[in-house]
């Protein structure tokens, strides 16, 4: 049968919900109006509390990488060096971003689904004195790996001179992480992840330690954090924004404090492990050593290409799954259970990579066995 409906099961863009949909298409706003400045700065505090802040929050118009690259022409200087750890696709983009602008990375190389070891970056600031940051993911989405961001965190507090920039673009919404806690100094997320919204937006939170390392001229026009700073505490921005995604996003926010942080947490971790032991039931492995509860990656059985996965998937049944990146393309295949998701969507996906790898000879399952540990898991519950 060919599928009549599409449904989005990739760690970003993730499925819409309709109420922001239905916000998303409302007239669209002048951005020096009233009515949006209202909304900006509503979306702004959503956003402080989801960040659990009390440092400054910015909203971009961009992907996600548009905050990570801001937040290097910003905070650091030609010459400067960062500890940057490299365990996957986005630890690689840090890396990139630095040598870009003239900043010296001192990489922390981990293997690909393996998490780093706090000691490890703690080691990395002590060998290299005069380091002025440490550029990390909280959650690395192209290995399904989540690092102790709480540990690295306490250890970097005995660095008062080196700020901790963390990439959480597929943490925030799914995990509850107290930013100012962990000592966060600079936190990012994107519109497209687990804030249920289309892609566009980037946000970048900042603490006093932070704001007070913006460079003066940085080798930015648009990016440029200080011009922000001057506008977005009075509901405006330096350039247009995107101002129907901005009414969006803050519909999406107001979603997830209707359901509380905590109880947001704690159905991404629900979903997260009811789809590893779907995928274990499969006899299939994890990649990571230390899952993630927004995406879960799957090491593709030998002998079958982890893209044929997703390209049967999507093709034949209208699912759309994400594969791998780098060395591991066809090594594996990504589930995603972040954002607008519930078991149901779990079970589509489990039950779509069961038809995806039947059909292409694998035979060490029998057809229901992933969702059926699935749906005991969640009887259970």
């Amino acid at each position: 049968m060919k599928p009549i409906k599409k449904r989005l099961l990739t760690p970003g863009p993730t499925m819409v919900p309709e109420r922001v949909l239905e916000a998303l298409s409302r007239p669209t706003l002048y951005h020096r109006s009233p009515e949006f400045k209202e909304i900006f700065l509503e979306a702004r505090q959503r956003l402080r509390r989801l960040f659990r802040t009390e440092g400054e929050v910015l909203i971009l118009t961009s992907s996600g990488t548009g905050a990570m690259e801001a937040a290097v022409a910003n905070l650091f200087k030609p010459g400067d060096s960062a500890v940057v750890v490299v365990g996957g696709k986005f630890g690689q983009r840090w890396a990139e971003l630095c040598r870009t602008f003239g900043v010296n990375p001192i990489t922390v190389e981990v293997e690909w689904g393996k998490a780093v070891a706090p000691e490890a970056v703690e080691a990395a600031v002590r060998e290299n004195p005069g380091v002025k940051g440490v550029l990390i993911q909280i959650c690395e989405t192209s290995t399904g790996t989540v690092y102790d961001l709480e540990e690295i965190g306490r250890r970097l507090k005995n660095y008062p001179d080196v700020l901790l920039v963390a990439d959480g673009i597929t943490a925030y919404g799914v995990y509850d992480i107290p930013t100012d806690e962990w000592g966060i100094d600079v936190a990012i997320t994107g519109s497209q992840k687990a804030l249920m919204t289309p892609p566009g937006l980037a946000v970048i939170s900042l603490n006093e330690r932070a704001v007070e390392r913006l460079v003066d001229n940085p080798p930015a026009y648009y990016f440029n954090l200080k011009k922000e700073l001057k506008q977005q505490p009075k509901g405006q921005t330096a350039y247009t924004t995107a101002t129907n995604l901005v009414v969006a996003l803050n519909e999406a926010l107001k979603m997830i404090e209707e359901e509380g942080l905590e109880e947001v947490a704690r159905r991404h971790a629900l979903l997260a492990e009811a789809t590893r032991r779907g995928v274990q039931a499969l006899g299939l492995k994890l990649l990571s050593e230390r899952p993630a509860n927004g995406v879960t990656a799957v090491i593709a059985p030998e002998g079958i290409n982890g893209q044929d996965v997703v390209k049967i998937a999507r093709e034949e049944f209208g699912v759309t799954i994400a594969g791998g990146q780098e060395h591991l393309k066809g090594k594996i295949f990504r589930l995603s259970h972040m954002g607008y998701v519930d078991q149901f969507d779990v079970l589509t996906g489990l039950e779509v990579a069961e038809f995806a790898l039947w059909k292409l000879g694998y035979r060490e399952f029998s057809l229901g066995d992933g969702v059926r540990a699935a749906m005991e898991f969640f009887a259970s519950v």
